[in-house]
C-alpha cells in the first residue's frame, strides 16, 4: 500500500491535506478520483461504478455524513457550549461580543463591543480570546490588560464579527477523534515553540515564526513586548515555548497517546452526540489547576484536520476515516 505522503509528491505546496487523503483512499478502495479545477485540489469528484459524489477541500465541510446543521452549529463556539451545558457535559462557555454595529438590530443588547471591555474587566484584566467562528488557532491568544484587548479588538475586527472571551485555563490539553462512537485516537497537544541558533534573540526568531504564520493567513504570535527574556539569546537546538494556542497550523505539536481516562472518553462521546456529529474532535483540558478529577471542553471540532495521521505515519486511521464516509455516502 502506498503512503499518504507518496500521494503528496509532486502537488503544489499549496495542495490541500483533504484531496491527498482522498485520491490515497480512492486508490486502496477501488474508486476513481478526478480533479476538477486544474489540479488545484479545491474541488474534486469520487466516484463509484454506479455512483458519483464531489467533494470540496479548503473552506469546505470535508466530512459529509456530518450533516449542515451540527457542521453549524459545532463552528458556531457560543452555540456549541450552550448545547454542551444543557446536555451536562462540561465546557468552558465564555460571553460573545459582536465587533461590528451592523445587523445591531437583529441582536440582543449585552453583546458589543463596551460590553466585551467590561466583561473582561471582570475577569481579572486577563482572558483567552478568539474569534466566534475562527479555526485553525486563527487570532486565538491569551490577552493582558486593556489596552491590549483593545488592539486585539481593533485587529480583529479587520478579519471577523464577534469574539468569545473566556476564563484563562491552566490544564492539559487533548483531542479525541471520534467515527460515530468509536474513538479513532486520541493526541495530546503542545504549543508551539522556537529553536535556538545560538546567535538570534528570542524575539527575532519569533518574528521569523510570525512571518511564516502570516503567509498561511494565520495572525501572529503574542507576547509582551516589554518582556526582558525575548532579548535572551537561546542556544543552539534550545526549545523556546509559546504560550496560548496549540494548533498545528500555528505550530503547535500533538503526539498520538492514550486517552487520559474512560471518563474522558464518555465526556467526548456525549458532547458529540449533544451536537448530532458522527465525524467529531473533541479539545479538552484535563488536570486543570492541578486537580485530576478536573475535566472541560474547550471546542467540539466538526472539520478537524488529519495531517498529524500522516505525521505519525499512520496511513491506516487515514483510511478508517474515508471508509467511513464512503461507506456513509453509499459508495462502498
Amino acid at each position: 500500500m502506498r503512503s499518504p505522503a507518496e500521494f503528496r509528491k509532486g502537488k503544489p505546496g499549496f495542495y490541500p491535506d483533504q484531496a491527498v487523503y482522498a485520491e490515497f483512499a480512492c486508490a486502496e478502495f477501488g474508486l476513481a478520483f478526478r480533479d476538477l479545477d486544474g489540479g488545484s485540489g479545491l474541488i474534486f469528484s469520487i466516484a463509484s461504478r454506479d455512483r458519483l459524489l464531489h467533494f470540496g477541500a479548503g473552506r469546505c465541510s470535508w466530512y459529509p455524513q456530518n450533516n449542515a446543521t451540527a457542521s453549524t452549529l459545532a463552528s458556531d463556539k457560543h452555540f456549541a457550549s450552550k448545547i454542551l451545558r444543557d446536555a451536562g457535559v462540561p465546557a468552558l462557555g465564555g460571553e460573545y461580543f459582536f465587533l461590528h454595529d451592523r445587523h445591531r438590530a437583529h441582536r440582543p443588547a449585552g453583546h458589543e463591543r463596551s460590553d466585551a471591555i467590561a466583561c473582561f474587566n471582570e475577569l481579572g484584566r486577563a482572558a483567552f480570546v478568539k474569534p466566534l467562528t475562527g479555526s485553525r488557532g486563527d487570532f486565538a491568544q491569551p490577552v493582558h490588560g486593556e489596552p491590549e484587548l483593545v488592539r486585539y479588538l481593533d485587529d480583529v475586527m479587520k478579519h471577523y464579527d464577534a469574539v468569545l472571551i473566556q476564563p484563562i485555563v491552566d490544564g492539559i490539553e487533548y483531542r479525541v477523534f471520534l467515527l460515530d462512537d468509536d474513538v479513532l485516537y486520541c493526541a495530546r497537544k503542545y504549543p508551539p515553540f522556537v529553536t535556538g541558533d545560538g546567535v538570534r534573540t528570542v524575539r527575532e526568531l519569533l518574528a521569523a515564526h510570525n512571518d511564516a504564520l502570516r503567509t498561511r493567513g494565520l495572525s501572529p504570535a503574542s507576547l509582551p513586548t516589554n518582556d526582558p527574556s525575548l532579548d535572551a539569546v537561546p542556544a543552539k537546538s534550545e526549545r523556546r515555548e509559546i504560550p496560548g494556542r496549540t494548533n498545528l497550523s500555528a505550530g503547535g505539536t500533538m503526539v498520538l497517546v492514550d486517552a487520559p481516562s474512560e471518563d474522558t472518553i464518555a465526556l467526548a462521546r456525549r458532547a458529540a452526540r449533544a451536537i448530532g456529529l458522527r465525524v467529531a474532535a473533541i479539545d479538552m483540558f484535563v488536570d486543570i489547576g492541578g486537580q485530576p478529577d478536573s475535566t472541560q471542553l474547550i471546542e467540539v471540532n466538526s472539520n478537524p484536520s488529519i495531517r498529524l495521521l500522516e505525521n505519525s505515519d499512520r496511513g491506516d486511521l487515514i483510511l478508517k476515516i474515508w471508509h467511513h464516509t464512503f461507506t456513509a455516502m453509499g459508495l462502498l
